[in-house]
């Protein structure tokens, strides 16, 4: 069974940093695909960045601010989120075990983490 546990969220300024770290167990189909989505109060989940056999790929809003990693086990995922903004402001989740099809769709993603809380104030 996989087990997702996200963890680094916090409260920062607008402009700061965050890195967000998703530690994986269980079978995870060797880490060859991992995403992170986020969801802000009231709104839909929406992807955020994801690696897919050493691809990495992100959503417009966030290209060039945040940067998605794995470690050499593959067995934990970074977000790195730079020059946040208010809008950043969401519950970010790690999925594991893509389905195939696109990485932004939630339905892609066969399991995830219970998330954790960034909040950017303006």
């Amino acid at each position: 069974q996989v087990q997702l546990v996200e963890s680094g969220g916090g409260s920062v300024q607008a402009g700061g940093s965050l890195r967000l770290s998703c530690a994986s167990s269980g079978d995870t189909y060797g880490g060859s695909a991992m995403a992170w989505f986020r969801q802000a109060p009231g709104k839909e989940r929406e992807a955020v960045a994801c690696i897919i056999s050493r691809n990495t790929y992100y959503a417009d809003s966030v290209q060039g601010r945040f940067t998605i990693s794995q470690d050499n086990t593959k067995n934990t995922l970074i977000l790195q989120m730079n020059t946040l903004r208010p809008e950043d402001t969401a519950m970010y989740y790690c999925a594991v075990r893509w389905f195939g099809g696109g990485w932004y769709n939630v339905a892609s993603w066969r399991d995830w983490g219970r998330g954790t809380q960034v909040t950017v104030s303006s």
